[in-house]
């Protein structure tokens, strides 16, 4: 138990070391994948494909900024993990499972809660959220 003690209204939140690249790759990568969310109840993890730095078919670089934004936007995920609950719903998904651990999928472009975790973004999506997957996902991008 802490031994802090706080007024009435007051809110301790504790400090967090912010890491530099540097310190980033100091740590071991099976270190760095402990640090990823696991999912609970029917939410999944799945990670942001990376956008390529040219634009297809040219040499010419994309800007940082268009970079992100398509990353951000980006309809194609790849699934890590499922919720223990993930497809459970048998009413709700009659079928079974729209995914699995491992499948490239379609979703909805602001879809989840974004996180970034040492410059790669990750979201946390509700099991209903994933719309198809693709067996491919060079080439897709949102309309």
């Amino acid at each position: 138990m802490s031994e802090l003690t706080l007024e009435p209204g007051m809110y301790a939140i504790p400090e967090v070391p912010v890491l530099t690249e540097k310190d980033v790759e100091s740590i071991p990568i099976e270190d760095r994948a402990r640090q990823l969310p696991t999912p609970k109840g029917w939410m999944l993890l799945a990670a942001v494909i990376d956008v390529p730095e040219t634009f297809e078919g040219s040499n010419i670089i994309r800007a940082e900024a268009t970079r992100r934004a398509d990353e951000m936007t980006s309809p194609v995920l790849y699934v890590m993990e499922l919720g223990p609950e993930c497809y459970k719903d048998e009413t709700k998904f009659p079928s079974g499972p729209r995914c699995q651990a491992g499948d490239f999928v379609l979703t909805r472009p602001y879809a989840g809660t974004r996180v970034k975790i040492h410059g790669k973004e990750f979201r946390l999506l509700n099991d209903d959220q994933v719309e198809a997957t693709v067996q491919d996902p060079r080439g897709i991008s949102r309309a």
